[in-house]
């Protein structure tokens, strides 16, 4: 039965794929649970749509054909009277999953089954589309499709991101489930180093994600447990948040080496823009709450004043009121395979990153409708490349783009870039791959167009603190660096406070920044 209503459902989505693009996003909010091998998995709370829920609007590419439309749904529909009897839906997860996993071993080839859904991912339906098939079915519909086949919804972009969090965290603990009891069972030592290895690396994303109390909350959009694998896990909202910052990786970055420290990266650039925005939203304040603190920062440097500021809400914590600043989230994103020593010379795999952060990108567009927030692209190295594709030769776009320790741009110029802000490029002393040109043309030269962001290290003139320099090709990310500085502000749409290096630097005060931060 299951394997019928997965391939039901494989089948409707490539009617979405010929179909094209559509809209109507809306979706399910399913309670976010940590990942954990002992505790069973939470049922996603499924709710109606909004009253308030964002329209869709009008996005790169064509609206799906209605003719195409009742075709994908009936063929969902079938998918979800079979994947689990009605009566069943409000029973656990647990429980639910036993009887799919019993299903499964009696009937349904493992292997070819996820051979299927694994053929889908890789030339997935558009978001658009995706979102539209979403929204179309009922909450009951949903759940099913998400048990059924949880490998496939938990990475469709154009599924909210609760739910493909919730799909995914599923995938994540029955595998090691499964590694875990494969090797207590005993199998040959090729396959025990295989699975051990596999195992290894899941056991890291379960590690970044940390608890389920973790603040800010941590969803996992993104896994593929084969291979190499893949993994993007967010910090913050992806659904309500102002600002959105992509940290796109280059050359080395993998899920099993380094998931946890990508993420501890992108928590770096989550506190630093949350510290920015509050000391932009106190600067604007109309008046100090505490007049003599307020009175001893007269005439003195921006910073003394922020710092009174931060003072008087620590005095006068009874005079606070309901935070309303901007809020943002960042996303340590591995959703391609990275290049090494032996592949780094081809563009093969800067395609591939290109048709992920396209697809990602355009998922988010669908799921936020009219409410867009201001996207921005943080690239490193090979991850550059693979950006100025998706922002060249797709229909995405970004609000900002900032590239360190660029090999090369396919594009010319930033004209050729589908970025309706600034395009920002760092280049650190010793780096090797900076400025070698070796995939076109080289975004710190004059000619491409691109806005120059200091990464050598400084005093910032606001706060006071002593940034650090970046050397080399992997010191971009370090804490306390000029580069995470102005990564941090790149992201949160402050162009004007981004230090260039020059004599300029003196003028970037508190007066240069973008009103409504």
């Amino acid at each position: 039965m299951l394997a019928e209503a997965t391939a039901l459902l494989l089948a409707s989505l490539t009617v979405l794929t010929v179909a094209g693009p559509s809209g109507a996003p809306q979706g399910i909010r399913p309670a976010v649970s940590a990942v954990s091998t002992a505790a069973p998995a939470q049922a996603p709370s499924v709710t109606s749509a909004s009253a308030g829920a964002n329209p869709a609007v009008a996005g790169p590419g064509a609206s799906i054909p209605t003719a195409h439309e009742p075709r994908g749904t009936a063929l969902l529909d079938s998918l979800v009277a079979r994947a689990a009897p009605p009566a069943t839906v409000s029973a656990t997860v647990t429980g639910q999953n036993a009887e799919l996993s019993a299903a499964v071993g009696a009937a349904v080839d493992k292997a070819s089954l996820r051979q299927s859904m694994r053929a889908v991912l890789a030339d997935p339906p558009a978001p658009r589309s995706v979102s539209n098939w979403w929204s179309a079915l009922d909450g009951g519909e949903q759940l099913r499709a998400a048990l059924a086949a949880p490998e496939l919804v938990g990475n469709l972009d154009g599924v909210p991101y609760a739910v493909r969090d919730q799909a995914n965290r599923t995938v994540l603990r029955e595998t090691i489930r499964d590694l875990e009891l494969g090797l207590v069972g005993g199998t040959s030592r090729a396959l025990q180093t295989r699975d051990d290895g596999q195992l290894q690396m899941l056991y890291s994303i379960a590690d970044a994600l940390g608890p389920a109390e973790a603040n800010p909350q941590r969803q996992l959009i993104t896994l593929d447990v084969e291979g190499a694998g893949k993994a993007s896990i967010v910090l913050g909202d992806l659904m309500t948040a102002d600002y959105v910052s992509y940290l796109v990786p280059g050359m080395f970055i993998s899920v099993g080496g380094n998931v946890v420290e990508w993420v501890d990266t992108a928590a770096r650039i989550y506190d630093e823009q949350v510290s920015w925005l509050a000391l932009l939203d106190d600067s604007s304040a109309p008046a100090p709450r505490d007049d003599a603190i307020a009175a001893s920062a007269v005439g003195t440097a921006p910073a003394a004043l922020a710092a009174a500021m931060r003072a008087a809400d620590r005095l006068a914590p009874e005079e606070a009121v309901e935070d309303e600043r901007p809020t943002v989230a960042t996303v340590a994103w591995i959703g391609y395979q990275t290049p090494h020593l032996l592949n780094v010379g081809s563009l093969d795999l800067a395609y591939e990153g290109r048709d992920a952060i396209a697809s990602t990108l355009l998922g988010l567009d669908a799921l936020r409708g009219a409410d867009q927030p201001h996207v921005s692209l943080l690239a490193h190295s090979y991850g550059t490349t693979a950006s100025m594709l998706a922002l060249s030769e797709t229909p995405a776009r970004v609000d900002a783009l900032a590239m360190i320790g660029s090999p090369g741009s396919p594009a010319a110029t930033v004209d050729d870039l589908k970025v309706t802000g600034a395009v920002f490029v760092g280049e650190a002393a010793w780096d090797p791959i900076s400025n070698s040109s070796f995939f076109g043309a080289d975004p710190g030269e004059s000619t491409f167009g691109a806005r120059v962001m200091s990464v050598a290290g400084s005093v910032d003139l606001i706060t006071e603190e002593v940034l650090a320099g970046s050397t080399g090709h992997n010191e971009y990310f370090s804490p306390g660096t000029e580069s995470m500085r102005n990564l941090a502000l790149i992201g949160i749409g402050q162009a004007e406070l981004v230090t260039d290096g020059t004599e300029r630097d003196a003028l970037r005060t508190l007066a240069l920044a973008r009103p409504g931060a």
